[in-house]
């Protein structure tokens, strides 16, 4: 077997100045400094000088490749490792790269038949992959290590650019959200982030940010798709768990001290620096009721509140843009004029809603995002927008979407599948004869939906740019025994593990709060999946059995300690009606039609099993003169009616370590955080009309709901939206109790 890339790779470190790795490109040494001969010519040039700025070398080296190695940097999609091919016999020499191949590889986005990894590198120039396993961190490094030297091997050098979802938090590993947890020091959800800056400031920010650069940049991970700065105003949005809640102002807090951390320097990325791309552009949180555009049902976004788009959506995209981001994603979605109220940009200029998907969208992108937001990086488009999820352009071939979004939408980086064959395709149309035979599509331009070099070059410039500041044309190897140094730093996971503690909102308590020693207490998990309960339970009386004074059955228990965790709908369908949001089994609702409004026809919903043995255990606790402690993870703004009131006490964690939590419940840690959200009072205040319209507007964050809702729903505090306890407390952004 060959040495491993990461066995032979040689460092030439430059005093003050760029560390030059390379495994067999040759090394200039000029004037007593190193430089990579980038273009294989053998003579030092201008975009080999890492003296000259990134966009000086990226606008001299686009004119060095070809158009086939520029239309192969034109596509990100996903890749695969070597360490998850059962096949050993088709690894690369070195053991690493998987040279397999895969037929009808399908996936939500679309089909794709993909070539071994070396034919992908070599042939189709694929640069931008990105990953989604989560291996450890000295395989994560000679995989990217082993990419690279095999770029190498091409006559023009370009790195591969390995990106990923958010690695960070703790949760549930979701395709195209978080796609990885556990490997990288592990914090809570971004919601219980969130919840720890409301509460105690934005210090969390510095740690969190501090961290994801330097884990990832170690591991060779240099662009993440992350963080969302979507504001969470329709509770039935299953994607309200990766926000950072409903305050525009936190979250515009949160992202301008969060960009230059992660990135380098608030000018931009730097060479130890991680690119961002934030998302989703102009703000994925106006939903029309939870539906979201990964389907057809939410391929709108429909702002129903005058100048809502304005106010709660667009801030925290200003402060990541006044801390040059990196590149910014516009959602699937596109506006609804006839649903939408006026909407004014900047200027005071009513907002054009043409039906085009964000990343098709002229006036979103170019007049709205560059002209009047001043966004200086370049546009990374969501994941499958020139075929599953192409809102807006249907009546446009593959060919014709991706030369409209490079040329309507300023597209510079098309998330999805290696659309090589069609992109070459839309470069020829542009001169022959194609549209001679063929109707141009009503409503476009030939011009629009043909691809000119010039288009690919200002495209390929800007992502070229940011691989040149990013320092991995210089440098893209890293080393393994390093990293795992890193990502194992102890400071790194007990800060961490003190942001899980810091992240639970005290939401009730009648001094049941903290634990009295020598109670004897119960400990019960509900999940919707029956197992995966009992496994948590087993795990959780296991680990505390120490502690506290633990008894097997609730009906020998002074105290019950209810930990639940619901969950709701699928993130890439739709579900039969709207996203459940009640702590229910087997819950009868209203199906939903095509166009999104509420049927006669019905069915059940469960987002907990077991359900109805909460108020079982609690009813039968309080007979005894006993007491019962909740806690409800916060992944959707949940209706609690069916939970608090069998509650003493009740806690929020949001994706918080459930250890976390009994260390608050047991008084081991005072709690701190304050909600992030508003949850909702019940069902009334989320409910649909035959005509699709929520009595609760879905573009307005939940403090600020109660402004539309009907007076008649108010009470005697002028409150409709939030839900209220049984102490008369409001579950409202803001809200959270202490010891």
């Amino acid at each position: 077997m060959a040495v491993k890339a990461s066995d032979r790779v040689k460092f030439y470190k430059n005093k003050n100045g760029a560390t030059v790795g390379s495994c067999d490109r040759k090394v200039f040494e000029v004037e007593g400094l190193y430089f990579k001969d980038i273009d294989g010519s053998g003579e030092f040039k201008d975009f080999d000088d890492w003296r000259n700025s990134p966009l000086q070398r990226a606008q001299s080296y686009v004119k060095v490749l070809s158009t086939d190695e520029k239309i192969g940097l034109l596509f990100a999609s996903d890749w695969r490792m070597g360490l998850d091919q059962e096949d050993k016999s088709k690894l690369d020499e070195s053991g690493v790269l998987d040279e397999g191949e895969l037929v009808n590889a399908k996936t939500i986005f679309g089909i794709q038949n993909l070539p071994s990894t070396s034919v992908a590198i070599k042939e189709w120039f694929a640069r931008h992959l990105i990953f989604r396993k989560n291996p450890s961190p000295n395989d994560l490094v000679d995989w990217v290590n082993q990419l690279n030297a095999k770029a190498e091997e091409c006559e023009h050098f370009v790195p591969v650019e390995i990106i990923s979802n958010s690695r960070n938090e703790n949760g549930e590993t979701i395709f195209g959200m978080n796609d990885a947890t556990g490997v990288f020091a592990t914090w809570p959800g971004t919601l219980g982030i969130a919840a720890i800056a409301r509460g105690e400031g934005l210090g969390v920010i510095e740690e969190f940010g501090n961290t994801i650069r330097k884990e990832w940049d170690a591991t060779g991970i240099k662009k993440g798709y992350m963080y969302m700065a979507d504001v969470l105003t329709d509770p039935r949005w299953q994607r309200s768990y990766g926000t950072f809640g409903e305050d525009p102002k936190l979250i515009k807090d949160i992202f301008e001290k969060l960009v230059p951390l992660v990135q380098g320097s608030d000018k931009g990325v730097t060479a130890d620096g991680v690119a961002m791309t934030v998302k989703h552009f102009p703000g994925g949180g106006a939903r029309e009721n939870g539906f979201d555009p990964h389907y057809k049902a939410g391929q709108w976004n429909v702002y129903a509140t005058e100048n809502s788009l304005r106010e709660y959506h667009l801030p925290a995209f200003e402060s990541a843009i006044a801390k040059n981001v990196s590149s910014i994603m516009p959602y699937y979605a596109k506006p609804a004029n006839d649903k939408s109220a006026s909407q004014k940009d900047l200027n005071g200029n009513d907002i054009e809603m043409k039906p085009l998907g964000f990343a098709y969208n002229d006036y979103f992108i170019k007049k709205l995002l560059k002209e009047q937001l001043g966004f200086r990086g370049y546009i990374n488009s969501d994941t499958g927008i020139v075929h599953n999820m192409c809102w807006g352009v249907e009546a446009l071939d593959t060919a014709e979407r991706i030369a409209f979004a490079i040329n309507n939408g300023e597209v510079d980086l098309i998330s999805g599948l290696f659309d090589l064959k069609e992109t070459k395709e839309a470069i020829e149309r542009a001169s022959n004869d194609y549209y001679e035979s063929h109707d141009i599509p009503a409503g476009f331009k030939k011009a629009d939906i043909t691809l000119s070099e010039a288009a690919l070059d200002k495209a390929i410039t800007r992502t070229l740019t940011e691989m040149f500041a990013l320092g991995i044309f210089d440098n893209p190897y890293r080393d393994p025994k390093a990293a795992k140094d890193i990502i194992n730093d102890k400071k790194d996971r007990e800060v961490a593990e003190l942001a899980h503690r810091k992240s639970v909102v005290l939401l009730k308590n009648d001094g049941t709060i903290p634990l009295k020693k020598g109670v004897k207490v119960y400990i019960e998990c509900f999940n919707k999946n029956a197992e995966q309960a009992k496994e948590r339970t087993e795990k959780l009386r296991k680990r505390f059995c120490d502690r506290l004074n633990i008894v097997e059955e609730f009906e020998d228990a002074d105290i019950a300690i209810l930990l639940v965790n619901p969950t709701s709908g699928e993130y890439f369908s739709a579900t039969k009606g709207y996203l459940e949001l009640g702590i229910c089994e087997g819950k009868t609702v209203c199906n939903v039609s095509e166009d999104g409004l509420p049927l006669e026809e019905t069915h059940e919903e469960t987002t907990v099993a077991n359900a109805k043995r909460i108020k079982a255990i609690s009813d039968t606790i309080h007979k005894n003169g006993g007491k019962v402690v909740g806690n409800i993870n916060i992944s959707l703004p949940w209706l609690l009616g069916k939970f608090e009131p069998y509650a003493d006490a009740l806690c929020a964690g949001f994706d918080t370590y459930d250890e976390a939590v009994l260390d608050v419940i047991s008084g081991e840690f005072s709690p701190v955080a304050k909600l992030p959200l508003t949850l909702p009072r019940g069902d009334e205040v989320i409910a649909v009309n035959k005509d699709g319209v929520c009595v609760s507007p879905n573009d307005v964050p939940g403090y600020d709901k109660d402004k539309y809702m009907p007076e008649s729903m108010k009470d005697e505090n002028g409150k409709a939206y939030a839900y209220r306890d049984s102490a008369g407390n409001y579950y409202e952004l803001g809200f959270g109790l202490r010891l």
